[in-house]
Protein backbone atom coordinates (compact mmCIF):
# COMPACT_ATOMS: atom_id res chain seq x y z
CA UNK A 1 0.00 0.00 0.00
CA UNK A 2 1.29 3.46 -0.83
CA UNK A 3 1.48 6.19 1.79
CA UNK A 4 -1.83 7.92 2.45
CA UNK A 5 -2.23 11.66 2.10
CA UNK A 6 -3.48 13.42 5.25
CA UNK A 7 -7.28 13.69 5.39
CA UNK A 8 -9.14 16.77 6.53
CA UNK A 9 -11.53 16.50 9.48
CA UNK A 10 -14.66 16.50 7.25
CA UNK A 11 -13.04 13.88 5.02
CA UNK A 12 -12.26 11.76 8.05
CA UNK A 13 -15.85 11.93 9.30
CA UNK A 14 -17.15 11.06 5.84
CA UNK A 15 -14.83 8.04 5.57
CA UNK A 16 -15.77 6.95 9.10
CA UNK A 17 -19.52 7.03 8.32
CA UNK A 18 -19.03 5.27 4.98
CA UNK A 19 -16.83 2.62 6.56
CA UNK A 20 -19.42 1.99 9.27
CA UNK A 21 -22.02 1.28 6.59
CA UNK A 22 -19.60 -0.88 4.60
CA UNK A 23 -18.53 -2.89 7.63
CA UNK A 24 -22.14 -3.47 8.72
CA UNK A 25 -22.96 -4.77 5.24
CA UNK A 26 -20.09 -7.29 5.17
CA UNK A 27 -21.02 -10.81 6.32
CA UNK A 28 -17.71 -12.52 5.50
CA UNK A 29 -15.54 -12.20 8.61
CA UNK A 30 -12.23 -12.42 6.73
CA UNK A 31 -13.25 -9.71 4.25
CA UNK A 32 -14.57 -7.56 7.09
CA UNK A 33 -11.29 -7.70 9.02
CA UNK A 34 -9.21 -6.76 5.97
CA UNK A 35 -11.56 -3.89 5.14
CA UNK A 36 -11.24 -2.68 8.73
CA UNK A 37 -7.43 -2.52 8.53
CA UNK A 38 -7.50 -0.69 5.20
CA UNK A 39 -9.98 1.87 6.56
CA UNK A 40 -7.92 2.47 9.70
CA UNK A 41 -4.78 3.03 7.60
CA UNK A 42 -6.65 5.46 5.33
CA UNK A 43 -8.08 7.45 8.25
CA UNK A 44 -4.71 7.86 9.97
CA UNK A 45 -2.35 8.06 7.00
CA UNK A 46 -0.52 4.90 8.14
CA UNK A 47 1.66 3.07 5.62
CA UNK A 48 1.28 -0.30 7.35
CA UNK A 49 -1.65 -1.84 9.18
CA UNK A 50 -2.39 -5.17 10.81
CA UNK A 51 -4.99 -6.90 12.94
CA UNK A 52 -4.16 -9.66 15.39
CA UNK A 53 -6.98 -12.01 16.49
CA UNK A 54 -6.42 -13.27 20.03
CA UNK A 55 -6.66 -17.04 20.60
CA UNK A 56 -8.78 -18.93 23.15
CA UNK A 57 -6.07 -18.65 25.85
CA UNK A 58 -6.16 -14.86 25.65
CA UNK A 59 -2.36 -14.74 25.68
CA UNK A 60 -1.33 -15.15 22.03
CA UNK A 61 -2.45 -14.48 18.46
CA UNK A 62 -4.20 -17.14 16.38
CA UNK A 63 -4.52 -14.98 13.25
CA UNK A 64 -2.51 -12.01 11.95
CA UNK A 65 -3.73 -10.06 8.90
CA UNK A 66 -1.52 -7.40 7.32
CA UNK A 67 -1.95 -4.52 4.87
CA UNK A 68 0.92 -2.64 3.20
CA UNK A 69 3.45 -5.50 3.07
CA UNK A 70 3.57 -7.27 -0.28
CA UNK A 71 3.79 -11.04 -0.79
CA UNK A 72 7.52 -10.94 -1.54
CA UNK A 73 8.30 -9.13 1.71
CA UNK A 74 6.06 -11.51 3.68
CA UNK A 75 7.93 -14.49 2.24
CA UNK A 76 11.26 -13.01 3.37
CA UNK A 77 9.93 -12.19 6.85
CA UNK A 78 8.73 -15.75 7.41
CA UNK A 79 6.35 -16.85 10.16
CA UNK A 80 3.70 -14.38 11.30
CA UNK A 81 4.02 -12.99 14.85
CA UNK A 82 2.38 -14.81 17.74
CA UNK A 83 2.17 -11.97 20.22
CA UNK A 84 5.61 -11.16 21.68
CA UNK A 85 7.15 -7.76 22.31
CA UNK A 86 4.97 -4.68 21.73
CA UNK A 87 2.17 -6.85 20.33
CA UNK A 88 2.20 -8.81 23.57
CA UNK A 89 1.92 -5.61 25.59
CA UNK A 90 -1.44 -4.84 23.95
CA UNK A 91 -2.63 -8.42 24.48
CA UNK A 92 -1.79 -8.32 28.19
CA UNK A 93 -2.74 -4.74 29.06
CA UNK A 94 -5.74 -4.42 26.70
CA UNK A 95 -5.38 -0.67 26.44
CA UNK A 96 -4.59 1.74 23.59
CA UNK A 97 -0.85 2.20 23.05
CA UNK A 98 0.83 5.05 21.12
CA UNK A 99 4.61 5.18 20.61
CA UNK A 100 6.96 7.67 18.94
CA UNK A 101 9.48 4.98 17.96
CA UNK A 102 8.52 1.43 18.77
CA UNK A 103 12.02 0.14 17.98
CA UNK A 104 13.36 2.17 20.92
CA UNK A 105 10.82 0.91 23.42
CA UNK A 106 12.51 -1.43 25.95
CA UNK A 107 9.62 -3.91 25.60
CA UNK A 108 10.28 -4.36 21.88
CA UNK A 109 11.89 -7.61 20.71
CA UNK A 110 12.99 -6.17 17.35
CA UNK A 111 12.12 -7.20 13.80
CA UNK A 112 13.04 -10.32 11.80
CA UNK A 113 15.40 -9.97 8.79
CA UNK A 114 13.71 -8.40 5.76
CA UNK A 115 11.08 -6.60 7.85
CA UNK A 116 10.50 -2.96 6.76
CA UNK A 117 11.53 -0.28 9.27
CA UNK A 118 8.70 0.93 11.52
CA UNK A 119 8.81 3.77 14.03
CA UNK A 120 5.56 5.56 14.84
CA UNK A 121 2.99 3.15 16.26
CA UNK A 122 -0.67 3.15 17.30
CA UNK A 123 -2.38 0.06 18.75
CA UNK A 124 -6.10 -0.08 19.65
CA UNK A 125 -8.02 -3.07 21.10
CA UNK A 126 -11.33 -4.22 19.58
CA UNK A 127 -13.77 -5.24 22.30
CA UNK A 128 -16.81 -7.51 21.87
CA UNK A 129 -19.12 -7.40 24.90
CA UNK A 130 -16.23 -6.47 27.18
CA UNK A 131 -13.88 -9.15 25.82
CA UNK A 132 -10.96 -8.19 23.56
CA UNK A 133 -11.42 -9.87 20.18
CA UNK A 134 -8.15 -8.58 18.76
CA UNK A 135 -5.95 -5.50 18.29
CA UNK A 136 -5.52 -3.02 15.46
CA UNK A 137 -1.89 -2.08 14.78
CA UNK A 138 -0.89 0.97 12.67
CA UNK A 139 2.67 2.11 11.90
CA UNK A 140 4.65 4.63 9.83
CA UNK A 141 2.33 7.65 9.63
CA UNK A 142 2.73 9.55 6.35
CA UNK A 143 5.47 12.20 6.17
CA UNK A 144 7.33 10.81 9.17
CA UNK A 145 4.77 12.41 11.52
CA UNK A 146 3.55 10.98 14.82
CA UNK A 147 0.07 9.61 15.44
CA UNK A 148 -2.04 12.27 17.17
CA UNK A 149 -4.83 12.38 19.73
CA UNK A 150 -7.26 12.78 16.83
CA UNK A 151 -5.84 9.65 15.18
CA UNK A 152 -6.28 7.73 18.39
CA UNK A 153 -9.85 8.93 18.88
CA UNK A 154 -10.99 8.15 15.33
CA UNK A 155 -9.47 4.65 15.42
CA UNK A 156 -11.27 4.06 18.73
CA UNK A 157 -14.55 5.01 17.05
CA UNK A 158 -13.76 2.77 14.10
CA UNK A 159 -12.96 -0.12 16.46
CA UNK A 160 -16.32 0.36 18.21
CA UNK A 161 -18.13 0.23 14.84
CA UNK A 162 -16.10 -2.81 13.83
CA UNK A 163 -17.00 -4.67 17.04
CA UNK A 164 -20.71 -4.55 16.18
CA UNK A 165 -20.02 -5.59 12.58
CA UNK A 166 -17.77 -8.48 13.70
CA UNK A 167 -20.43 -9.73 16.10
CA UNK A 168 -23.07 -9.62 13.33
CA UNK A 169 -20.75 -11.49 10.93
CA UNK A 170 -19.98 -14.12 13.58
CA UNK A 171 -23.69 -14.52 14.38
CA UNK A 172 -24.53 -14.91 10.70
CA UNK A 173 -21.76 -17.47 10.09
CA UNK A 174 -22.73 -19.37 13.24
CA UNK A 175 -26.40 -19.44 12.23
CA UNK A 176 -25.57 -20.67 8.73
CA UNK A 177 -23.17 -23.32 10.04
CA UNK A 178 -25.64 -24.59 12.65
CA UNK A 179 -28.39 -24.72 10.02
CA UNK A 180 -26.15 -26.77 7.69
CA UNK A 181 -25.17 -29.10 10.53
CA UNK A 182 -28.79 -29.67 11.51
CA UNK A 183 -29.67 -30.50 7.92
CA UNK A 184 -26.73 -32.94 7.75
CA UNK A 185 -27.81 -34.54 11.03
CA UNK A 186 -31.32 -34.95 9.67
CA UNK A 187 -30.01 -36.69 6.54
CA UNK A 188 -27.68 -38.89 8.57
CA UNK A 189 -30.51 -39.88 10.93
CA UNK A 190 -32.58 -41.12 8.01
CA UNK A 191 -29.60 -43.12 6.71
CA UNK A 192 -28.96 -44.69 10.12
CA UNK A 193 -32.61 -45.62 10.58
CA UNK A 194 -32.79 -47.53 7.30
CA UNK A 195 -29.62 -49.56 7.98
CA UNK A 196 -30.28 -52.60 10.18
CA UNK A 197 -27.14 -54.61 9.38
CA UNK A 198 -24.93 -54.00 12.42
CA UNK A 199 -21.52 -53.96 10.69
CA UNK A 200 -22.77 -51.66 7.92
CA UNK A 201 -24.43 -49.42 10.49
CA UNK A 202 -21.21 -49.07 12.52
CA UNK A 203 -19.17 -48.26 9.40
CA UNK A 204 -21.75 -45.73 8.27
CA UNK A 205 -21.83 -44.06 11.69
CA UNK A 206 -18.06 -43.53 12.02
CA UNK A 207 -17.72 -42.35 8.41
CA UNK A 208 -20.52 -39.81 8.62
CA UNK A 209 -19.43 -38.44 12.00
CA UNK A 210 -15.83 -37.99 10.84
CA UNK A 211 -17.13 -35.96 7.88
CA UNK A 212 -19.41 -33.93 10.15
CA UNK A 213 -16.68 -33.09 12.69
CA UNK A 214 -13.86 -32.66 10.17
CA UNK A 215 -11.42 -34.80 12.16
CA UNK A 216 -8.72 -37.38 11.40
CA UNK A 217 -10.11 -40.52 13.06
CA UNK A 218 -13.45 -41.64 14.51
CA UNK A 219 -14.02 -45.05 16.12
CA UNK A 220 -16.76 -46.87 18.00
CA UNK A 221 -15.91 -49.09 20.97
CA UNK A 222 -18.48 -51.53 22.37
CA UNK A 223 -18.54 -53.79 25.42
CA UNK A 224 -16.95 -57.21 24.84
CA UNK A 225 -17.85 -60.53 26.43
CA UNK A 226 -14.83 -60.39 28.74
CA UNK A 227 -15.99 -57.14 30.35
CA UNK A 228 -13.62 -54.90 28.36
CA UNK A 229 -14.12 -52.73 25.31
CA UNK A 230 -13.31 -53.58 21.71
CA UNK A 231 -12.96 -51.23 18.72
CA UNK A 232 -15.61 -52.47 16.27
CA UNK A 233 -15.52 -49.71 13.62
CA UNK A 234 -12.98 -47.09 12.49
CA UNK A 235 -12.98 -44.30 9.90
CA UNK A 236 -9.75 -42.60 8.85
CA UNK A 237 -6.81 -43.84 6.82
CA UNK A 238 -4.53 -43.92 9.84
CA UNK A 239 -7.09 -45.66 12.05
CA UNK A 240 -7.37 -49.09 10.41
CA UNK A 241 -4.75 -50.50 12.79
CA UNK A 242 -7.09 -49.70 15.70
CA UNK A 243 -9.77 -52.13 14.52
CA UNK A 244 -10.13 -54.99 17.02
CA UNK A 245 -8.06 -53.23 19.70
CA UNK A 246 -9.15 -54.21 23.23
CA UNK A 247 -9.21 -51.80 26.17
CA UNK A 248 -9.89 -52.24 29.86
CA UNK A 249 -12.89 -50.32 31.18
CA UNK A 250 -11.19 -49.34 34.45
CA UNK A 251 -7.91 -48.30 32.81
CA UNK A 252 -9.04 -46.27 29.81
CA UNK A 253 -10.67 -42.91 29.21
CA UNK A 254 -13.24 -44.62 27.01
CA UNK A 255 -14.24 -47.03 29.77
CA UNK A 256 -14.49 -44.34 32.42
CA UNK A 257 -16.51 -41.98 30.22
CA UNK A 258 -18.79 -44.90 29.37
CA UNK A 259 -19.24 -45.74 33.06
CA UNK A 260 -19.97 -42.10 33.92
CA UNK A 261 -22.26 -41.83 30.86
CA UNK A 262 -20.88 -38.34 30.30
CA UNK A 263 -19.20 -36.82 27.26
CA UNK A 264 -15.66 -35.57 27.79
CA UNK A 265 -13.30 -33.45 25.71
CA UNK A 266 -9.54 -33.78 26.15
CA UNK A 267 -7.36 -31.04 24.65
CA UNK A 268 -4.10 -32.83 25.45
CA UNK A 269 -4.34 -36.63 25.60
CA UNK A 270 -0.79 -37.02 26.87
CA UNK A 271 -1.62 -34.96 29.99
CA UNK A 272 -4.77 -36.85 31.03
CA UNK A 273 -3.93 -39.67 33.48
CA UNK A 274 -7.15 -41.55 32.59
CA UNK A 275 -6.21 -41.97 28.94
CA UNK A 276 -4.88 -45.35 27.86
CA UNK A 277 -2.13 -44.16 25.51
CA UNK A 278 -2.16 -47.34 23.38
CA UNK A 279 -4.86 -46.13 20.98
CA UNK A 280 -3.72 -42.48 20.61
CA UNK A 281 -0.13 -43.61 20.10
CA UNK A 282 -1.09 -45.82 17.16
CA UNK A 283 -2.53 -42.86 15.25
CA UNK A 284 -0.28 -40.16 16.75
CA UNK A 285 -3.31 -38.33 18.19
CA UNK A 286 -2.99 -35.30 20.46
CA UNK A 287 -6.62 -34.42 21.34
CA UNK A 288 -9.80 -36.42 21.72
CA UNK A 289 -13.57 -36.40 22.13
CA UNK A 290 -15.33 -39.19 24.06
CA UNK A 291 -19.12 -39.47 23.67
CA UNK A 292 -21.08 -42.40 25.19
CA UNK A 293 -23.86 -44.14 23.26
CA UNK A 294 -26.73 -44.30 25.74
CA UNK A 295 -30.22 -45.70 25.25
CA UNK A 296 -32.78 -45.77 28.08
CA UNK A 297 -30.02 -44.88 30.54
CA UNK A 298 -28.00 -47.90 29.42
CA UNK A 299 -24.53 -47.34 27.92
CA UNK A 300 -24.10 -49.58 24.87
CA UNK A 301 -20.84 -48.19 23.50
CA UNK A 302 -18.77 -45.06 23.05
CA UNK A 303 -17.71 -42.87 20.14
CA UNK A 304 -14.11 -41.61 20.18
CA UNK A 305 -12.85 -38.90 17.82
CA UNK A 306 -9.21 -37.89 17.45
CA UNK A 307 -7.74 -34.58 16.22
CA UNK A 308 -9.58 -31.90 14.28
CA UNK A 309 -8.05 -31.35 10.84
CA UNK A 310 -6.04 -28.09 10.75
CA UNK A 311 -3.42 -26.29 12.78
CA UNK A 312 -5.50 -26.46 15.96
CA UNK A 313 -6.40 -30.11 16.60
CA UNK A 314 -8.59 -29.39 19.63
CA UNK A 315 -12.36 -29.95 19.55
CA UNK A 316 -14.78 -27.14 20.46
CA UNK A 317 -17.99 -27.03 22.49
CA UNK A 318 -19.89 -26.93 19.20
CA UNK A 319 -18.13 -30.14 18.09
CA UNK A 320 -19.18 -31.83 21.31
CA UNK A 321 -22.78 -30.67 20.86
CA UNK A 322 -22.89 -32.07 17.33
CA UNK A 323 -21.25 -35.35 18.40
CA UNK A 324 -23.77 -35.75 21.24
CA UNK A 325 -26.71 -35.11 18.91
CA UNK A 326 -25.25 -37.66 16.50
CA UNK A 327 -24.63 -40.16 19.32
CA UNK A 328 -28.28 -39.92 20.39
CA UNK A 329 -29.36 -41.05 16.94
CA UNK A 330 -26.59 -43.61 16.48
CA UNK A 331 -27.31 -45.18 19.87
CA UNK A 332 -30.95 -45.78 19.03
CA UNK A 333 -30.00 -47.13 15.61
CA UNK A 334 -27.49 -49.53 17.17
CA UNK A 335 -30.05 -50.81 19.62
CA UNK A 336 -32.44 -51.34 16.74
CA UNK A 337 -29.81 -53.37 14.89
CA UNK A 338 -29.11 -55.40 18.03
CA UNK A 339 -32.76 -55.99 18.85
CA UNK A 340 -34.82 -55.90 15.71
CA UNK A 341 -38.41 -55.97 16.87
CA UNK A 342 -41.53 -53.90 17.18
CA UNK A 343 -40.62 -52.39 20.55
CA UNK A 344 -37.21 -51.24 19.28
CA UNK A 345 -38.66 -49.75 16.11
CA UNK A 346 -41.35 -47.90 18.08
CA UNK A 347 -38.77 -46.46 20.49
CA UNK A 348 -36.62 -45.35 17.58
CA UNK A 349 -39.44 -43.61 15.74
CA UNK A 350 -40.81 -41.93 18.85
CA UNK A 351 -37.34 -40.80 19.86
CA UNK A 352 -36.71 -39.53 16.36
CA UNK A 353 -39.93 -37.52 16.38
CA UNK A 354 -39.10 -36.03 19.78
CA UNK A 355 -35.63 -35.15 18.57
CA UNK A 356 -37.04 -33.66 15.37
CA UNK A 357 -39.40 -31.55 17.48
CA UNK A 358 -36.57 -30.37 19.71
CA UNK A 359 -34.32 -29.55 16.77
CA UNK A 360 -37.16 -27.76 14.97
CA UNK A 361 -37.87 -25.68 18.07
CA UNK A 362 -34.17 -24.92 18.53
CA UNK A 363 -33.80 -23.98 14.89
CA UNK A 364 -36.89 -21.76 15.03
CA UNK A 365 -36.25 -20.19 18.43
CA UNK A 366 -32.48 -19.64 18.17
CA UNK A 367 -31.27 -19.60 14.58
CA UNK A 368 -34.50 -18.20 13.13
CA UNK A 369 -34.76 -15.48 15.75
CA UNK A 370 -31.09 -14.58 15.30
CA UNK A 371 -31.60 -14.07 11.56
CA UNK A 372 -34.84 -12.18 12.19
CA UNK A 373 -32.95 -9.90 14.61
CA UNK A 374 -30.41 -9.15 11.88
CA UNK A 375 -33.26 -8.20 9.54
CA UNK A 376 -34.69 -5.86 12.17
CA UNK A 377 -31.26 -4.33 12.66
CA UNK A 378 -30.99 -3.76 8.91
CA UNK A 379 -34.37 -2.04 8.90
CA UNK A 380 -33.14 0.36 11.55
CA UNK A 381 -29.98 0.97 9.53
CA UNK A 382 -32.03 1.66 6.40
CA UNK A 383 -33.47 4.76 8.06
CA UNK A 384 -29.97 6.19 8.22
CA UNK A 385 -28.43 5.08 4.92
CA UNK A 386 -31.38 4.17 2.68
CA UNK A 387 -32.41 0.80 1.24
CA UNK A 388 -30.09 0.58 -1.77
CA UNK A 389 -26.75 -0.16 0.01
CA UNK A 390 -28.38 -3.00 1.98
CA UNK A 391 -30.45 -4.72 -0.72
CA UNK A 392 -27.97 -7.56 -1.29
CA UNK A 393 -27.38 -8.09 2.42
CA UNK A 394 -31.12 -8.17 3.16
CA UNK A 395 -31.57 -10.71 0.36
CA UNK A 396 -28.87 -13.01 1.78
CA UNK A 397 -30.31 -12.90 5.29
CA UNK A 398 -33.88 -13.38 4.02
CA UNK A 399 -32.71 -16.38 1.96
CA UNK A 400 -31.04 -17.91 5.03
CA UNK A 401 -34.20 -17.32 7.07
CA UNK A 402 -36.25 -19.04 4.35
CA UNK A 403 -33.88 -22.03 4.49
CA UNK A 404 -34.30 -22.21 8.26
CA UNK A 405 -38.11 -22.16 7.99
CA UNK A 406 -38.05 -24.83 5.28
CA UNK A 407 -35.82 -27.07 7.37
CA UNK A 408 -38.06 -26.54 10.41
CA UNK A 409 -41.02 -27.84 8.40
CA UNK A 410 -39.02 -30.85 7.20
CA UNK A 411 -37.90 -31.71 10.72
CA UNK A 412 -41.28 -31.49 12.48
CA UNK A 413 -43.99 -29.08 11.24
CA UNK A 414 -45.66 -27.26 14.16
CA UNK A 415 -48.95 -27.59 12.26
CA UNK A 416 -48.93 -31.38 12.78
CA UNK A 417 -49.09 -30.98 16.56
CA UNK A 418 -51.19 -27.82 16.61
CA UNK A 419 -53.75 -28.30 13.81
CA UNK A 420 -53.55 -31.91 12.65
CA UNK A 421 -52.68 -33.91 9.57
CA UNK A 422 -54.47 -31.86 6.91
CA UNK A 423 -52.82 -28.57 7.88
CA UNK A 424 -49.39 -30.24 8.07
CA UNK A 425 -49.77 -31.82 4.62
CA UNK A 426 -50.92 -28.51 3.15
CA UNK A 427 -47.81 -26.85 4.54
CA UNK A 428 -45.59 -29.69 3.28
CA UNK A 429 -46.91 -29.53 -0.29
CA UNK A 430 -46.59 -25.75 -0.30
CA UNK A 431 -42.92 -25.92 0.74
CA UNK A 432 -42.13 -28.65 -1.80
CA UNK A 433 -43.90 -26.71 -4.55
CA UNK A 434 -41.57 -23.78 -3.92
CA UNK A 435 -38.58 -26.07 -4.58
CA UNK A 436 -39.89 -28.02 -7.57
CA UNK A 437 -41.80 -27.54 -10.81
CA UNK A 438 -43.86 -30.70 -10.13
CA UNK A 439 -47.55 -29.82 -9.79
CA UNK A 440 -48.94 -31.19 -6.53
CA UNK A 441 -52.63 -31.91 -5.82
CA UNK A 442 -53.78 -32.60 -2.25
CA UNK A 443 -57.15 -33.92 -1.09
CA UNK A 444 -57.55 -34.81 2.59
CA UNK A 445 -60.87 -36.00 3.99
CA UNK A 446 -60.36 -37.39 7.48
CA UNK A 447 -61.72 -36.86 10.94
CA UNK A 448 -59.58 -36.73 14.05
CA UNK A 449 -56.92 -39.48 14.02
CA UNK A 450 -54.63 -40.77 16.80
CA UNK A 451 -51.32 -38.80 16.94
CA UNK A 452 -49.33 -41.93 16.00
CA UNK A 453 -51.45 -42.34 12.85
CA UNK A 454 -51.03 -38.71 11.84
CA UNK A 455 -47.26 -38.86 12.35
CA UNK A 456 -46.93 -42.09 10.36
CA UNK A 457 -49.02 -40.81 7.44
CA UNK A 458 -47.20 -37.49 7.38
CA UNK A 459 -43.76 -39.15 7.26
CA UNK A 460 -44.88 -41.55 4.52
CA UNK A 461 -46.22 -38.69 2.38
CA UNK A 462 -43.08 -36.66 3.06
CA UNK A 463 -40.78 -39.52 1.99
CA UNK A 464 -42.89 -40.37 -1.06
CA UNK A 465 -43.07 -36.77 -2.33
CA UNK A 466 -39.34 -36.35 -1.83
CA UNK A 467 -38.74 -39.47 -3.94
CA UNK A 468 -41.08 -38.18 -6.67
CA UNK A 469 -39.28 -34.84 -6.87
CA UNK A 470 -35.78 -36.38 -6.80
CA UNK A 471 -36.22 -39.46 -8.99
CA UNK A 472 -39.50 -39.62 -10.92
CA UNK A 473 -39.19 -36.71 -13.37
CA UNK A 474 -42.94 -36.28 -12.89
CA UNK A 475 -44.92 -33.22 -13.94
CA UNK A 476 -47.79 -34.00 -11.59
CA UNK A 477 -48.36 -35.87 -8.34
CA UNK A 478 -51.54 -36.30 -6.29
CA UNK A 479 -52.01 -37.14 -2.62
CA UNK A 480 -55.41 -38.39 -1.48
CA UNK A 481 -56.13 -39.28 2.16
CA UNK A 482 -59.54 -40.74 2.98
CA UNK A 483 -61.19 -42.35 5.98
CA UNK A 484 -63.83 -45.08 6.21
CA UNK A 485 -65.41 -46.87 9.12
CA UNK A 486 -62.66 -49.49 9.15
CA UNK A 487 -59.48 -47.81 7.87
CA UNK A 488 -57.67 -44.70 6.71
CA UNK A 489 -56.07 -44.84 3.28
CA UNK A 490 -53.38 -42.67 1.68
CA UNK A 491 -52.80 -42.90 -2.06
CA UNK A 492 -49.87 -41.09 -3.70
CA UNK A 493 -49.81 -41.21 -7.49
CA UNK A 494 -47.43 -39.60 -9.98
CA UNK A 495 -47.08 -39.54 -13.79
CA UNK A 496 -43.32 -39.95 -13.75
CA UNK A 497 -40.92 -42.44 -15.28
CA UNK A 498 -41.89 -45.32 -13.00
CA UNK A 499 -39.69 -48.34 -12.31
CA UNK A 500 -39.69 -52.11 -12.14
CA UNK A 501 -40.74 -53.08 -8.62
CA UNK A 502 -38.94 -56.40 -8.99
CA UNK A 503 -35.64 -54.65 -9.61
CA UNK A 504 -35.83 -52.28 -6.63
CA UNK A 505 -33.96 -53.25 -3.45
CA UNK A 506 -36.16 -53.64 -0.38
CA UNK A 507 -34.33 -50.85 1.40
CA UNK A 508 -34.37 -48.42 -1.50
CA UNK A 509 -36.51 -45.27 -1.72
CA UNK A 510 -37.10 -45.31 2.04
CA UNK A 511 -39.38 -48.35 1.76
CA UNK A 512 -38.04 -49.97 4.95
CA UNK A 513 -38.92 -46.89 7.02
CA UNK A 514 -42.39 -46.69 5.47
CA UNK A 515 -43.14 -50.37 6.10
CA UNK A 516 -41.83 -50.23 9.67
CA UNK A 517 -44.07 -47.28 10.52
CA UNK A 518 -47.11 -49.04 9.06
CA UNK A 519 -46.27 -52.44 10.60
CA UNK A 520 -46.13 -50.92 14.08
CA UNK A 521 -49.74 -49.81 13.64
CA UNK A 522 -50.93 -52.98 11.90
CA UNK A 523 -51.03 -51.34 8.48
CA UNK A 524 -49.80 -52.27 5.03
CA UNK A 525 -47.94 -50.73 2.09
CA UNK A 526 -48.51 -51.48 -1.59
CA UNK A 527 -46.56 -50.12 -4.56
CA UNK A 528 -47.60 -50.35 -8.19
CA UNK A 529 -45.20 -49.13 -10.86
CA UNK A 530 -43.66 -49.98 -14.21
CA UNK A 531 -41.22 -48.13 -16.48
CA UNK A 532 -42.90 -45.24 -18.28
CA UNK A 533 -46.24 -45.61 -16.48
CA UNK A 534 -45.74 -43.68 -13.26
CA UNK A 535 -46.06 -44.95 -9.68
CA UNK A 536 -48.91 -45.48 -7.23
CA UNK A 537 -48.25 -45.96 -3.53
CA UNK A 538 -50.98 -47.07 -1.13
CA UNK A 539 -50.61 -46.88 2.66
CA UNK A 540 -53.51 -48.23 4.73
CA UNK A 541 -54.03 -48.26 8.49
CA UNK A 542 -56.86 -50.09 10.30
CA UNK A 543 -59.20 -48.20 12.61
CA UNK A 544 -60.49 -49.74 15.84
CA UNK A 545 -64.13 -50.64 15.62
Amino acid sequence: MSEHSPLTVPDRLRVLVESGIALSSELSLDSLLRKLIETAAELTGAQYGALGVIDATGMALEQFITVGIDAEARAVIGDLPRGRGILGVLIRERETLRLTDLSQDPRSVGFPPGHPPMRSFLGVPIRLRGVVFGNLYLTEKAGGEQFSDDDEEIVRLLAAQAAVAIENARLYESARQWSRQLESLNEISEALVTEVDLSHLLDLAVTRLRELLGCRVVLIERPAGDGGLVVEAVSGEEGTQLLGLRLEVARSKSGRALTRRRSERVDALIDDPEVDQAAPRLVDATSGLFVPLVVREKAIGIIVAYDKIGTDTRFSDADMRIAEAFANRAAVALELADRVGRESVRALLEGQELERSRLARELHDETGQALASILLGLKALERDVGEEPLVQLRGLVASALGDVRRLTVELRPPALDDFGLQAALERLTTVLAERSSTETHLNVSVQSLPPAYETALYRIVQEALTNVIKHANATSVSVVVTQSDTSVRCVIEDNGEGFSTAAVRAGALGLVGMRERLNLLGGRLEIQSSPGRGTTLLAELPLDQ
